[in-house]
């Protein structure tokens, strides 16, 4: 086993849910790219496998494959470089390996990113008896204008593959709503919400620049304002000024924003509780909801009637009162 690998293997490892090592050559964990299984949180069908001298990346859940090599660009750009230079000086690099020789480059690269999705139609365009915009207004409660920005897919992997390619296999393809990613005007990657009631996987997001953050709504919000963070782009829209986590691996230090964290209602769930103990602990405000609050999350509390504003502003927690409150909510 090439121990350059095993170390920086060992290094990513601490993003990657339920990692596991199973044996010499072969590492099992949670999907970074579609989340794995959302109703079994110990469901964990990534894996990191030996293919003579190199590492590949396949998920058993959504068909993403990768090298080691563009498997560590995507989850840290920069231990891909460290990485990268690494093999380079041990002479493990090119032909023989997947694995680039580095390009030693001082400026950094200009991403040909989209400013609009132009070979798609907006959900808003469609009619309303299509199945997308059904499922959107009827189930979701999305009003038109919310509709604006979302698109229609009928072909996710053919039509991703077209931008990018990531997809081995566009057998068993399926319809998806299109979420754009953006910032400073330019589409930086997309969520795509499936529209099969029983697929495998709900939501896949594409990033098509690697070095932008997985992050919903950044060109909309006023930050000298508080900065609502939600952990899906559809819960953001009914909150207002809000940005939505696309992974969960999303770096938000970069941002120096006044953020309110708006985890979901789900004080049974260890990874959630996990999740506003640690925003907690870095000192951002989180909200914990009242205990006669059922819904999961701000889309189905919206549903339920309820003002989703009011809802929030009134159950923010910061500092020892959020330790406190954590305590009482959880239930794990």
């Amino acid at each position: 086993m090439n121990h350059v690998d095993s170390k920086y293997i060992s290094l990513v490892s601490s993003r990657l849910g339920k990692f596991a090592k199973k044996n010499n050559g072969l590492y099992n964990f949670r999907c970074p790219y579609c989340g794995d299984s959302q109703k079994y949180k110990n469901k964990a069908r990534g894996y990191l496998y030996r293919v003579k001298n190199d590492y590949n990346f396949k998920c058993h859940n959504c068909g993403v494959t990768r090298t080691l090599t563009n498997f560590l660009k995507d989850q840290d750009p920069i231990i891909h470089s460290q990485y990268i230079l690494e093999r380079y000086k041990n002479g493990s690099v090119g032909k023989r390996s997947n694995t680039p020789v580095p390009k030693f480059e001082f400026e950094k690269p200009v991403f040909n990113t989209p400013e609009e999705i132009t070979d798609l139609e907006s959900i808003a365009s469609l009619n309303k008896s299509h199945p997308a915009r059904k499922y959107l207004e009827e189930s979701r409660k999305f009003s038109t204008k919310m509709l604006e920005d979302l698109y229609y897919c009928p072909n996710f992997k053919e039509w991703t593959n077209n931008l990018k390619q990531t997809f081995d296999n566009v057998g068993k393809d399926e319809p998806r709503i299109i979420i754009p990613l953006r910032q400073k005007g330019k589409i930086i990657g997309y969520q795509g919400r499936s529209l099969v009631s029983d697929s495998k996987i709900k939501y896949i997001t594409i990033m098509l620049d690697e070095d932008s953050p997985k992050v919903y709504g950044l060109d909309t919000i006023n930050t000298a304002e508080t900065v609502y963070v939600t952990e899906g782009p559809f819960d953001s829209n009914f909150i207002g000024n809000a940005i939505a986590m696309c992974g969960s691996d999303v770096n938000l230090s970069p941002f120096d924003y006044k953020f309110v964290f708006v985890f979901d209602n789900e004080p049974r769930s260890r990874e959630i509780v996990s999740k506003i103990s640690k925003a907690i602990e870095i000192g951002h405000k989180v909200v914990i909801f009242p205990s006669n609050i059922r819904e999961k999350d701000l889309n189905e509390m919206y549903i339920a009637g309820h003002n989703v504003k009011n809802l929030v502003e009134s159950n923010i927690y910061h500092g020892l009162e959020a330790k406190l409150k954590l305590q009482t909510w959880k239930r794990v």
